[in-house]
């Protein structure tokens, strides 16, 4: 859905949303991934896929290789922070389509900065698509997904950045965390409704997300280094594609990934908040000596 998403030819660039209507789904079933680039797309075996991004041009070449792998997809202009633009695409779905077995809420825009150089406008932008762009997303989709009463799944692309602290990165965090709760809630509310809920927490993933990010004070003067630290050491987004196939299959709530570098830090922080305190300064450190 929006603007920004988090991929690797995306991200401000994300494919906002990802919706399938009539799955099919196998170990390397439809739907892309958190990270995933759009061309994991392809690997979809859904026979109907819609995705819409705020760069039409974008949300088509995604189409396009959803087609050329043998799939059907429609691409949609979209920005996730309007809602009633968000509630239009889910009626043009349903009209066209009948129903949704998949939606995945991807859209997502990245902001760092030292709080003191930070705006009620970096806020605002950071909070509207990342948080209110799910929320728009699950508003639009989730009660008639609800009225189909066929089980269906909503994948909610979060970050590591949802479940463990970051310094100068607080409207990131904030938006990233909420998406995780909003996560949690939801399924509380609605798996036993038919709807499974996933929250999707990538750690360091080769995409744009800091190359397309905001970037204020300290931090302005890193974004090239912190960019190349992402396509050096960042795992390939086919990656996070696979746990986002793997949670819809296994109905997972909350997915760290890669786990070799998300889980140590996630399951100390849900041991104790303030075991990752000391972690998180050190990696400040870190990024103030790069």
């Amino acid at each position: 859905m929006t603007g920004a998403s988090e991929s690797k030819s995306v991200e401000r660039t994300w494919h906002a949303h990802s919706i399938s209507t009539a799955r099919s789904l196998s170990s390397r079933a439809p739907a892309r991934g958190s990270a995933a680039r759009p061309r994991c797309c392809s690997r979809a075996t859904a026979r109907r896929s819609h995705v819409a991004d705020i760069d039409a041009e974008r949300a088509r070449k995604v189409a396009r290789e959803i087609e050329a792998a043998g799939g059907s997809a429609s691409a949609h202009a979209l920005d996730v922070s309007d809602p009633a633009a968000v509630e239009a695409l889910a009626e043009a779905v349903f009209a066209a389509d009948g129903r949704v077995d998949i939606l995945h809420n991807n859209a997502g825009i990245g902001h760092g900065g030292n709080i003191e150089a930070t705006t009620v406008e970096d806020w605002q932008r950071v909070i509207g698509v990342n948080l209110l762009g799910v929320a728009y997303g699950i508003q639009a989709f989730v009660p008639r997904m609800l009225a189909q009463g066929r089980p269906a799944s909503v994948i909610n692309t979060a970050s590591q950045a949802g479940i463990n602290p970051a310094p100068k990165m607080a409207p990131y965090v904030s938006s990233k965390y909420g998406v995780v709760g909003m996560t949690e809630s939801l399924n509380a509310e609605l798996s036993r409704r038919g709807i499974r809920f996933s929250a999707i927490c990538p750690g360091i993933i080769d995409t744009n997300i800091v190359a397309t990010a905001t970037m204020r004070g300290e931090l302005a003067a890193k974004q090239g280094k912190l960019t190349d630290c992402y396509g050096t050491k960042g795992v390939s987004p086919e990656e996070v594609a696979d746990a986002v196939l793997r949670a819809i299959e296994k109905h997972t709530l909350i997915v760290p990934v890669p786990r070799r570098q998300v889980l140590v830090p996630y399951l100390l922080h849900r041991l104790s908040p303030n075991l990752l305190q000391p972690i998180a300064r050190a990696l400040d450190r870190y990024v103030g000596r790069m």
